[in-house]
């Protein structure tokens, strides 16, 4: 049967919007590449690299990285198997290294106590790999979505909000335990444990809210969310200047300063849930 020329100009518009998305959804997934990729580089050397396995999450995210950069300049409505390949072994990282940090945690004396909640490696921090790995996989899903809005039997723009609702979630979670080891000094510090579970909470409305709205709102709050990533690394930057010797021994005090690219996790994660909303307005079924 010949579809009609409006069905086809609209089938064209939803698979517009479907590609759309997924560029930005690996632009969202490159950003929290980078982070994991120079952040643990560090975090990985300051530990000797003394289990092999530390290299992996260099690995991955590296080439998670070039996976995305590669998939934001990508425009054809179509999913590409090398990368996909490499966001599910992001994926898998993400999770052993979770399954590493938490099962770690629990061997020491204690097992959860706060001690060694705030004196061992950040448990949560291999989540930012984790969640890399499914935005570039739920990217290429999108790109070979069609005109059917769905990513493994969910609607898509809805299932996408839940899950960047819920990673805002947990990196909030991991902020607030950093930033209670070191006292909340700095009223900013405050910061990514108020603006982010806004964002996780409009997130979770437009997952479970009423289809059609326009969330003017839940834009302009992600990319606040979007800007309080970069602000954070700002912020970052400063503490380590703060250290004795400042920026002229930087080798001592990148080491033992704030992590100057974790925050950009939140910017990531906002990008991700704009792609949400961009999605929702050009598939309104999803």
């Amino acid at each position: 049967t010949q579809v009609s020329t409006p069905d086809r100009r609209r089938g064209m518009k939803m698979e517009k919007a479907a590609v759309r998305a997924a560029r930005r959804l690996n632009r969202a997934a490159g950003t929290l590449a980078l982070s994991v990729l120079l952040d643990s580089a560090l975090e990985h050397y300051r530990g000797a690299f003394k289990n092999k396995a530390l290299f992996a999450p260099l690995a991955a995210s590296a080439m998670t990285l070039g996976a995305s950069v590669h998939g934001t300049a990508d425009r054809r409505p179509a999913a590409h198997a090398l990368r996909e390949t490499i966001y599910a072994l992001a994926t898998l990282t993400g999770l052993a290294g979770t399954g590493s940090r938490f099962y770690d945690v629990t061997e020491r004396p204690g097992a959860m106590a706060w001690q060694n909640l705030f004196c061992g490696a950040p448990p949560g921090a291999p989540t930012a790999i984790l969640l890399s790995g499914l935005l570039g996989v739920y990217s290429e899903r999108l790109r070979s979505m069609g005109r059917i809005p769905t990513v493994f039997g969910l609607p898509a723009g809805r299932a996408l909000a839940a899950l960047t609702g819920a990673g805002l979630l947990g990196t909030t979670a991991e902020a607030g335990l950093l930033h209670c080891r070191g006292a909340y000094h700095d009223p900013f510090m405050l910061l990514p444990v108020t603006v982010a579970p806004v964002a996780a909470g409009l997130m979770a409305e437009t997952a479970f809210g009423r289809k059609g709205r326009n969330r003017w709102f839940t834009r302009v709050w992600l990319r606040l969310t979007a800007l309080l990533g970069f602000a954070g690394a700002g912020f970052h930057i400063y503490g380590v200047h703060r250290g004795m010797g400042g920026w002229r021994d930087w080798r001592q005090n990148l080491l033992n300063g704030p992590p100057l690219l974790v925050p950009p996790t939140f910017t990531g994660l906002a990008l991700a849930g704009l792609a949400a909303l961009g999605l929702l307005r050009g598939h309104p079924d999803a």
